[in-house]
């Protein structure tokens, strides 16, 4: 497995970030990776000004990845904020390139390590329901369905282009 080093996101690392990102999620560059959304989404999935304010906001971190080998190469992401009992988890991503070679596993173990030292005794996120095998994925990991759902934002360009009618967002957590 590659060797990472982790540290908080700036705001001079957003214009790597929203690249990783996209990459991850969307487009044919993500289907190098298991994690991709194109074909429930099109359009973008975050952009600069939604990267600055998760790393700007009160309460909140953007943790990033490096290699340990090529420093200052984010190979990874993930959002932390800090919710009344437990840490909102989001924005995970990992490089399609990196994906399957335990460098999400270890982004995960950080950031529970990180919200386990916050407090918190749970760790929550929202993943599209349709998507199984990332659901799957986190089951594996010890986190389980809530059985709560949110709305997919249609209308909301910000979060991307459905190409679907039935989206929605299923809420997972794992207890620290």
């Amino acid at each position: 497995m590659l060797e990472l080093t982790f540290r908080d996101a700036t705001l001079s690392d957003v214009d790597v970030l929203v690249p990783l990102i996209e990459s991850a999620y969307r487009g044919d560059a993500s289907r190098a990776g298991w994690t991709t959304e194109a074909d429930l989404l099109a359009g973008q999935r975050t952009d600069p000004e939604g990267v600055g304010e998760v790393i700007t906001a009160p309460g909140s971190r953007l943790l990033v990845a490096e290699s340990a080998e090529r420093p200052g190469e984010i190979v990874a992401c993930c959002q932390l904020q800090k919710r009344e009992t437990y840490v909102y988890f989001g924005m995970f991503s990992v490089s399609p390139v990196l994906q399957g070679g335990g460098v999400g596993k270890a982004v995960m173990a950080e950031a529970e390590r990180i919200a386990r030292a916050w407090g918190a005794d749970e760790i929550r996120m929202t993943v599209i329901r349709q998507r199984e095998d990332l659901i799957a994925f986190y089951e594996r990991r010890g986190f389980r369905r809530t059985g709560r759902f949110e709305p997919f934002p249609y209308g909301d360009e910000r979060f991307g282009l459905p190409l679907r009618d039935d989206l929605e967002f299923a809420e997972l957590a794992k207890s620290l």
